[in-house]
């Protein structure tokens, strides 16, 4: 059924099954770039590129001239001259660093086109349903804020007063609004699903929306524990109790810097915001759970399942990697967990808000 505009009222499966396997996609990448920014991150390759170029930066250097210039830049920055520096930093190290800062950066632009070009191509063609377009436009914009704040966020390591690190409030809001649009892209996906059906829009529930901000803090938290490396601060040791459940045999650990306030401790001292990150996945945890059984009482055991491995798959890595010493392929697998969390937990709040309890995933 089509309007006056030609747009369709309802959509075909024809017109909509190649858009949602288009937002899944893209989800897909999304999930994946954040996994690359956790290597990204880890390796301390964020700060490796001192410039930001839209466009010509796609191009990694091609000369050793070009190599020379891009080392001479970042041998300009704190990072480099407070640590890497004395350390030695070669130029093969660094070409090292620089891959992954571009690697990040590449996916980025790619999941940008995989997103627009698909999108130009359904509006020109006219398929998209009535309501959506302004959904769609919305998550175009939010993939553009994206690129905004990572680079706000690297500008922040670069000044003579940031040390060797970025603002950890500006990672958070970098990957904060990566998992955001990934909520978007899975949610608008479901809605489309459902829409072949002849099903309305799902809504967002008031329990739903309890639980997301649960996950929400949750995952702020954890990117404060990122940015201010506060995961090495418990202690390691595998099976160490002392690292964990404990944090250096402690239950609360001692050192956090209460002079500058709750609020400054809360957010910016490395114990505490551990101690947090660790605790409230607690929470988050019971209330997945009851959002697990609110599912199967809807008779939606699919998406229960994800959220259930979901977090236990998500918990036992963030125990494993502090009992590591955060190891970097542990630190990454979590980060990676954590997004395809978001993903399951959306797809959770999207059947609690069905009006119709049929799983729409089981559909053809």
């Amino acid at each position: 059924m089509r309007v006056a505009d030609g747009r369709p009222l309802i959509g075909t499966s024809d017109d909509i099954a190649p858009m949602v396997r288009w937002l899944l996609f893209v989800a897909a990448l999304v999930v994946v770039i954040v996994a690359i920014g956790g290597i990204t991150r880890l390796t301390e390759s964020g700060l490796s590129i001192t410039h930001w170029k839209p466009i010509t930066g796609a191009i990694p250097p091609l000369s050793e001239a070009q190599w020379q210039a891009e080392f001479a830049d970042y041998k300009k920055i704190p990072q480099y001259l407070d640590i890497n520096g004395p350390a030695g930093m070669t130029l093969a190290q660094y070409k090292f660093i620089y891959f992954w800062e571009w690697a990040h950066r590449l996916l980025a632009r790619l999941i940008g086109l995989a997103f627009a070009l698909p999108l130009a191509w359904f509006w020109y063609k006219r398929t998209i349903p009535l309501g959506y377009k302004p959904r769609l436009a919305a998550l175009l914009a939010l993939g553009g804020l994206q690129g905004a704040v990572g680079w706000w966020m690297v500008s922040s390591g670069l000044t003579p007063e940031a040390a060797d690190r970025v603002s950890h409030f500006r990672l958070a809001a970098h990957l904060l609004i990566a998992l955001t649009t990934l909520g978007g892209l899975v949610w608008t996906a479901l809605d489309l699903k459902g829409l072949r059906q002849g099903e309305p829009p799902a809504r967002l529930t008031r329990f739903a929306l309890f639980v997301l901000a649960a996950l929400i803090f949750q995952l702020f938290m954890g990117a404060m524990v990122a940015g201010l490396r506060a995961g090495y601060v418990a202690g390691a040791g595998w099976f160490n109790l002392d690292a964990w459940p404990l944090m250096q045999g402690r239950l609360f650990p001692e050192g956090v810097e209460w002079a500058a306030g709750i609020a400054h401790a809360l957010f910016s001292d490395p114990y505490l915001t551990n101690f947090i990150h660790r605790w409230w996945a607690w929470v988050v945890v019971a209330i997945l759970v009851v959002m697990g059984r609110r599912l199967r009482a809807r008779r939606q055991r699919m998406a229960s399942v994800a959220i259930h491995c979901a977090f236990g798959m998500q918990v036992i890595l963030g125990i494993c990697t502090i009992w590591s010493g955060v190891a970097l392929w542990l630190a990454v697998a979590h980060q990676l967990c954590g997004a395809l969390l978001v993903a399951a937990t959306v797809w959770g709040a999207h059947c609690l808000g069905r009006r119709d309890p049929v799983n729409i995933l089981s559909g053809p």
